[in-house]
């Protein structure tokens, strides 16, 4: 399954069980190389990568640095 741009939050869980390990290394990469034409669109993806991780965490294991947000201060 490919992912196309677009909100994951309407994702229904048919639509994450159709991702397999190949599509979700696309969606990785792309947001390894971070190289998105708006903020939304890695936005999206990220979204789509934190909900995988919820339903599909078997496939979203290696990726896990991507989706991890280090704490921060904001003082």
């Amino acid at each position: 399954m490919t992912s196309g741009s677009g909100s994951s939050a309407a994702m229904t869980q048919d639509q994450l069980d159709a991702f397999d390990e190949e599509a979700v290394a696309v969606l990785a990469q792309r947001l390894e190389e971070d190289d998105y034409p708006s903020p939304f669109a890695g936005l999206d993806d990220w979204h789509l990568l934190r909900a995988l991780a919820i339903h599909r965490p078997d496939l979203t294991r290696p990726y896990v640095h991507l989706i991890d947000q280090e704490p921060f201060d904001e003082d």
